[in-house]
């Protein structure tokens, strides 16, 4: 699924009014029924009394249309206008007058005005302002939304929370609605999914408007969103007559003592993804671990018991992921320096190895194209350089992706995977996947898709996808709390299969916003 910008949005609104000839109201009318028939379907009829505060552009008609329909299907309403301007939208001036017809008087809000009372129990519809907004809101707004926040009833925001950019993030937090549920209209926004944004978002889903389907896959967008849909075509069915040399030979590197469980998860979840071989080069203290818990993967080890200083290896991998539990010691640093220097094989690069290349820039220069690096926060930080906001770490990632050619898994509760200009977002994944070793176990699984010869990005991006749906399924099997990295190497089978689970990819698509 695309995620289109605030212009592709307006642009699709245009070009769907000109080509349907339709008015821009009739489309408003069509975005209220959508949304009244949401509420409608959950509320039956029940006298729950609904406060809608409407701003005066067009997410303010677009609250006004359906307050008009709600009254009309006999609901308990109070309609207020939050005049924030002298501004009005020609459509949302048409539905004031319609709502005025119906005998509602809605109540005009401004700066010195009391604020109405609203019990716990009601419900509060925030239209007042769309994705156009480009300015912080007046600081009387602000107060009315500390207010309702403090009446601690239901939030249901109209396409987006008032008070966020579609392209920045707010520098007051206070002045943003924190909306219990939003609807959006017929696409999802990227800030539904960035951290500084996506806290204001409880839960999300897309009402359909019926804007132009051929101008929305037309149009070219700089990130998707990654879920079953956007997978199944990336997936390689295995073939009849195949062997284990088919699927690649996979070459872990890291470890160091106390860290050999990093290079064991990584292993296992190498495994569990397909690669038909799994070697480890790990220091001497991960031999027995790694033979006694792993049968499966082949064990090679450094000539030193507590770390790596010198990486040589007599086979010939298909992909080598390197990083894991690998330290950072002067001899470590000097062994993955020179390893760079002479290999031309393609890397998955994670945790100490990215701590190495962000103190030593010089290293970058020695990657194989498309290497896919895959950072945590701070580690990101480390290579790219601090943000401003979440939408700077984007631009800095993109900007530094394509100096090095290189494919970045920035980790977090959406995964973003950058190469170049485009970003895939993610959404699979749970809080309970917020434990040591899912990151190693992340590692394992890229690693193991390139073994299959999956291109390096369809790797990164699909390879985050099953990682997530993993921790998905274990989780409602063990409970948040209990999830551990293991489980999540255990559950990649699970996850392949659940990708031709049809009959439940509807409620997926609910779990995952």
């Amino acid at each position: 699924m695309k995620l289109f910008s605030a212009e592709q949005i307006y642009a699709a609104d245009k070009f769907t009014i000109e080509k349907q000839n339709i008015t821009g109201n009739e489309l408003m009318e069509r975005a209220a029924t959508q949304l009244f028939n949401w509420l409608h379907l959950r509320m039956q009829g029940a006298q729950v009394k609904i406060h809608l505060f409407c701003g005066i552009g067009n997410n303010g008609g677009d609250g006004l249309a359906l307050a008009r329909q709600l009254q009309e299907h006999g609901y308990n309403i109070e309609v207020y206008v939050v005049n924030y301007s002298k501004k009005r939208s020609e459509d949302f001036l048409v539905n004031l007058e319609r709502l005025k017809n119906r005998k509602v008087w809605p109540h005009f809000l401004e700066n010195g005005s009391s604020w109405p009372e609203i019990a716990k129990e009601d419900i509060i519809v925030d239209a007042i302002f769309g994705i156009g907004l480009n300015r912080p809101p007046d600081d009387w707004v602000v107060s009315l939304f500390n207010h309702l926040h403090e009446t601690r009833a239901f939030i249901l925001s109209v396409d987006i929370p008032s008070g966020l950019f579609t392209d920045a993030v707010p520098e007051n937090k206070k002045a943003i609605v924190k909306s219990n549920y939003t609807l959006s209209f017929q696409v999802p926004k990227l800030i539904f999914f960035l951290p500084e944004t996506g806290v204001f978002i409880e839960r999300w889903e897309v009402l359909d408007i019926g804007l132009d389907i051929q101008f929305l896959m037309k149009t070219e967008t700089d990130y998707e969103l990654i879920g079953k849909n956007e997978v199944l075509p990336i997936y390689k069915p295995r073939e009849k007559y195949t062997h284990k040399g088919t699927y690649g030979h996979s070459l872990i590197i890291g470890g160091s003592y106390g860290k050999i469980g990093a290079v064991h998860l990584a292993a296992k979840a190498c495994l569990r993804t397909g690669s038909g071989l799994v070697s480890v080069f790990t220091p001497k203290c991960g031999y027995i671990p790694l033979q006694t818990n792993l049968p499966e993967a082949m064990v090679m080890t450094d000539v030193d018991d507590e770390q790596i200083t010198d990486i040589k290896f007599s086979i010939s991998p298909t992909v080598i992921g390197v990083g894991i539990g690998l330290g950072k010691d002067k001899e470590t640093k000097k062994a993955f320096s020179d390893f760079l220097n002479t290999n031309e094989t393609p890397l998955v690069i994670d945790a100490d190895a990215l701590n190495i290349i962000s103190e030593d820039a010089s290293l970058l220069k020695k990657l194989p194209a498309q290497t896919i690096m895959t950072p945590h926060p701070k580690e990101l930080e480390r290579l790219i350089g601090s943000w401003k906001d979440d939408f700077d770490k984007l631009e800095k990632a993109k900007r530094f992706s394509k100096e090095y050619d290189c494919i970045l898994v920035i980790k977090g509760h959406h995964t973003i995977t950058i190469y170049h200009e485009m970003g895939y977002v993610n959404t699979t994944g749970n809080p309970g996947m917020a434990t040591g070793g899912t990151g190693d176990v992340l590692t394992g699984i890229i690693t193991g898709l390139v073994a299959q010869n999956y291109d390096p990005l369809h790797a990164a991006v699909f390879g985050v996808y099953l990682h997530g749906r993993s921790g998905d399924l274990m989780v409602d099997k063990i409970g948040y709390q209990s999830l551990l990295a293991s489980d999540v190497a255990e559950g990649v089978g699970q996850a392949f299969i659940d990708l031709f689970a049809v009959e439940e990819s509807r409620q997926q698509e609910s779990d995952e916003q």
